[in-house]
């Protein structure tokens, strides 16, 4: 255990890569910290915290290597953490030019690699080699917000070898947050895209003020399609009502927390897509996930999925967010 704590870098500047970093400096002697802008690591470094997000923790930054060389933290480290959004996904990766095909790769990024339509532990595996094995992901329902503020919360580290995923969630418990491992790792990574599409649905009709009945209607049917998508392009045993699948997706659906929901509840209010993305003032991961998700499974999967097809005629092809929700009602049950 002592190479795995002592040698973990975290790529990411976000509020979800800083609470991470909160949890495993709480169980390591120190950490690698990739920030993409050097004058930031000055000012966290002058701070004591991340200047920028989630600035009400503070840090010992003597126990902190921070960089903005991202092949240098993932050089020097046997364990990388990654927590980017996913459309800022592909230019940061590109700067590794090291070998990391025998390091473990942990994946907190919530969104798929866009323009390809792989999920992060995919991308990984045939981008940089890495062993299946190695490969781990991060699930919900868990905000950043939260965690920061040490309100009990659950996290699902996922990874075919289960010693592995249960190895790195024991860096991650704290008493405000447990943990579960899972070999569902593929699964967990779809949910988070899902869960993300979903939200966006809930913000809208939110936003449209449509009622808590429709709403939870709206939930289990989008738990339904879920299921059915998930089942189809990654077959294993498993229950979707667990909380990396079903938690997250309500989590993410309802909370005040959730950038997807509001992103969603201004287009319901009659916000152009345009202006909502304008309005928000970090990434709603769900506007890119919709795309990914509607092209896979136009390309073969065909799943029933009439709330992310209403999502997506909303987001890419300008239908009124009203009209295209009413026409979905009749599909729920």
């Amino acid at each position: 255990m002592e190479t795995l704590k002592n040698k973990i870098a975290i790529v990411g500047g976000g509020s979800w890569a800083t609470a991470l970093a909160k949890l495993l400096l709480r169980n390591s002697e120190r950490i690698s910290w990739y920030l993409r802008r050097p004058e930031r690591i000055e000012e966290f470094r002058r701070k004591g915290h991340n200047p920028v997000y989630l600035s009400d923790i503070n840090f010992d930054v003597s126990r902190i290597d921070f960089s903005a060389d991202v092949s240098e933290v993932c050089c020097n480290a046997e364990t990388i953490v990654v927590a980017v959004p996913s459309p800022f996904f592909p230019d940061t990766v590109k700067g590794i030019t090291c070998d990391i095909s025998g390091k473990r790769v942990v994946s907190a990024v919530k969104g798929m690699v866009p323009d390809k339509n792989m999920i992060i532990s995919e991308f990984f595996e045939t981008r940089f080699g890495c062993k299946t094995e190695n490969l781990l992901v991060i699930g919900g329902p868990c905000h950043a917000e939260e965690v920061a503020l040490e309100r009990l919360s659950y996290l699902t580290i996922g990874c075919k070898d289960v010693d592995k995923a249960r190895e790195f969630a024991g860096l991650l418990a704290s008493p405000a947050l447990r943990t579960i491992v899972s070999d569902d790792v593929a699964g967990i990574e779809y949910a988070a895209v899902l869960k993300n599409v979903y939200a966006i649905a809930g913000g809208i009709v939110s936003g449209m003020k449509a009622g808590d009945n429709f709403m939870a209607m709206l939930a289990c049917n989008a738990a339904r399609e879920m299921r059915g998508f998930i089942d189809a392009v990654a077959p294993l045993k498993r229950d979707i009502c667990l909380s990396a699948y079903l938690g997250d997706l309500l989590v993410t659906a309802y909370s005040r927390f959730s950038r997807n929901h509001n992103f969603g509840s201004m287009i319901g209010k009659g916000y152009s897509v345009t202006a909502a993305k304008m309005e928000m003032p970090m990434v709603a991961e769900g506007y890119y996930g919709t795309k990914c998700i509607h092209e896979i499974n136009a390309e073969g999967v065909n799943a029933p999925m009439p709330i992310l097809e209403a999502v997506y005629k909303i987001l890419y092809e300008r239908a009124g967010a009203r009209r295209a929700i009413e026409a979905i009602t009749g599909e729920l049950n």
